[in-house]
């Protein structure tokens, strides 16, 4: 049964069948064929992987930062954050991943972040003198921090396999490595604009001006507070906080900046219902790939044989970073937590690994799936968004990818860096 799940999941990739797919009709060849299970047992646990009220965050989440997107907060988050960069050498750059930032604290979505901000940074910054190719691969580096910084619809995934850890703490534990993150991209974009002579030509802005551009961008930052806060102290759970951001969007893009029109909401809700599909079918195609394995007992003989090799701790770490780098290839980060942390958590609760820093190594590891060859969503969305070749961001992407490298033996060997927010908060 094992052997039909993985060799026909691995064929359809091959042959190009999208990876949801892939893994929905791999689950029911193994069932139809290498088992007495009746085949409606698959459509069963897809749904089944979709019952679940935590779950409801995601769609409110990326509405709402479809929703931040369309009321103009995207324009006004991009002008916060160059003024205090912007007239640096390689200004721009900065600019880019400080609004990537703040914007991965409103949409929770790598993909909304590059298609959103990162694709408006890419126009400026070829207007600036920086070349296309890469002001496109920092784009797509930056937009991995969407999916660290809370909110985080991966986040809100992981905590509903792992009874270890809870949605608030993951939350609070992201916020340190997507600041590390943010900070080793500003260094491999400090070192390459030097290099390549890219400089600023925006003069640096009176403190007047400043303090205009800061107040107007108040009521959109501090959607980030409302969450945080509202789940951090008990006022509502991650998945009303999501509403919560929601009806928070709508009010500041209509009455706030009235940027936001009446006549834009059945596009907003169209596009923001097409992800949140998307999204939804993966995690119910994993749900069922990942039942094939439990009903296997994969988990359990994986376990015990890792047990059985008495691996320390760092040791461990270091061989599953290896693992989900290469998992990350062929896969995306969603269904990556669903058919490997039911596998994986147990052996590093069994190693006394702490299971929020064990989180955090796991989740930062597959989110740079997102910007790896050939399977990388974020380069084919930053690609098509400002119409440049594939092959071109990936000739750009070394400096960055050993930037985000650098942080992953970070976070792999200072357990700290994830768990002291979470300790001193109360998860």
């Amino acid at each position: 049964m094992i052997a039909i799940l993985f060799c026909s999941f691995f064929v359809l990739l091959v042959i190009g069948v999208p990876v949801a797919f892939s893994m929905a009709i791999a689950a029911a060849l193994a069932v139809y064929f290498g088992s007495s299970y009746p085949l409606i047992v698959v459509v069963k646990e897809m749904f089944s992987g979709l019952d679940s009220f935590p779950l409801m965050a995601v769609p409110f989440f990326i509405l709402a930062a479809e929703l931040m997107s369309g009321g103009a907060m995207t324009t006004i988050l991009l002008r916060f954050a160059s003024q205090f960069v912007g007239h640096l050498r390689g200004g721009l750059g900065y600019a880019n991943v400080l609004s990537s930032t703040m914007f991965a604290g409103i949409s929770g979505s790598a993909l909304a972040d590059a298609a959103g901000p990162g694709a408006m940074m890419v126009r400026m910054m070829e207007k600036g003198g920086y070349d296309k190719p890469y002001a496109g691969a920092l784009t797509a580096s930056a937009a991995v921090i969407g999916p660290i910084i809370p909110p985080s619809i991966i986040m809100i995934l992981y905590a509903m396999q792992v009874e270890e850890v809870s949605v608030g703490a993951l939350f609070m534990a992201g916020i340190l490595p997507g600041l590390l993150i943010m900070l080793m991209l500003c260094a491999a974009n400090w070192y390459i604009c030097r290099k390549r002579g890219y400089r600023s030509t925006e003069p640096r802005p009176g403190a007047r001006e400043m303090l205009r551009t800061t107040l107007y961008a108040l009521p959109a930052l501090f959607l980030i507070v409302i969450i945080i806060g509202g789940i951090r102290t008990g006022i509502f759970t991650p998945t009303e906080a999501s509403v919560v951001a929601v009806f928070y969007a709508l009010l500041c893009g209509m009455f706030v900046y009235r940027s936001l029109k009446l006549r834009h909401l059945p596009d907003i809700i169209y596009r923001a219902a097409l992800v949140s599909i998307a999204v939804l079918i993966i995690l119910a195609a994993a749900r069922a790939f990942a039942w094939v394995l439990i009903i296997q007992s994969v988990p359990q003989t994986l376990a015990a044989v890792i047990v059985s090799w008495e691996l320390s701790p760092i040791v461990f770490l270091l061989a599953i970073n290896v693992l989900l780098l290469a998992f990350g290839l062929f896969m995306d980060p969603l269904p990556g937590v669903m058919v490997l942390v039911p596998i994986l958590a147990p052996i590093a609760h069994s190693l006394g690994i702490d299971p929020v820093h064990f989180a955090i190594v796991v989740i930062v590891n597959l989110t740079l799936g997102l910007i790896t060859p050939p399977v990388g969503s974020l380069l084919f969305v930053v690609s098509s968004a400002v119409k440049l070749r594939v092959t071109e961001l990936v000739g750009e992407m070394p400096p960055f990818f050993i930037a985000h490298v650098i942080v992953l033996l970070i976070l792999t060997f200072v357990p700290a860096v994830s768990t002291w927010l979470p300790h001193i908060s109360g998860f």
